[in-house]
């Protein structure tokens, strides 16, 4: 494997890997093109839908996207999802069609629990512009929290080996054949163990956010140096 991986981590490759999945997720649902609307649509459209999301000056504020911005991420969302939500079938669908020659089945999953906050069992349109907003216009500090979420796997406020390493094998499993080098079955093991060396700093078996975030950012110190 590349040097690459030695010296940046795990983090960094799952958090890119992350941003580019969603910026294809956008693609795909139409909400990468940002185009300004008519002054008439000064609100989110609700008459058809079954969830209705908060108003446009909460999500604002919620957000770093603009009022237009919403508007037109909106219309994208509710053109693939009518009722307003997305279950984790749907999730997944949409997100296979990007990876035909792997199985994306686990890492969608994984992702799908990372978006859906509150817990049931489906993504509202809030819940999709909130994450969005951290990873493409978040602070550094606010993308790592969003990338520990979803290693956290089961939530309980730390990572395990176990949870890393099914977080390294939905990976792999995603990108099939075209990953790059030759995958050797051992790797995601090497791989998860050179992130707890330079994780788990109290070599305590797990990582907390506060051995995450700032290891990430010496890491990235480092690099600008």
């Amino acid at each position: 494997m590349s040097v690459r991986w030695e010296t940046e981590g795990l983090q960094t490759v799952g958090i890119v890997c992350l941003v580019i999945m969603f910026l294809k997720l956008m693609h795909l649902l139409g909400l990468i093109d940002i185009t300004e609307t008519d002054s008439s649509d000064s609100d989110l459209e609700l008459s058809t839908v079954r969830h209705q999301p908060e108003g446009l000056d909460q999500l604002q504020a919620q957000t770093k996207f603009t009022r237009k911005e919403l508007q037109s991420l909106y219309r994208g969302f509710k053109n693939e999802c009518p009722s307003g939500l997305v279950d984790e079938e749907t999730f997944k669908s949409i997100y296979a069609q990007f990876f035909p020659q792997g199985d994306a089945t686990t890492y969608a999953h994984f992702l799908f629990n990372a978006f859906d906050i509150n817990r049931n069992g489906s993504i509202r349109f809030e819940d999709f512009v909130i994450g969005l907003s951290v990873l493409l216009r978040g602070s550094v500090t606010e993308k790592l929290n969003w990338a520990f979420n979803l290693y956290d796997i089961n939530k309980d406020g730390y990572i395990t080996k176990e949870e890393m390493l099914a977080i390294m094998k939905s990976i792999y499993d995603m990108m099939g054949r075209y990953t790059y080098p030759c995958v050797r079955d051992d790797a995601p093991s090497e791989h998860v163990d050179k992130f707890f060396q330079k994780m788990d700093r109290n070599r305590d078996g797990v990582v907390t956010i506060e051995e995450f975030i700032e290891t990430c950012q010496k890491v990235t110190l480092l690099h600008r140096i």
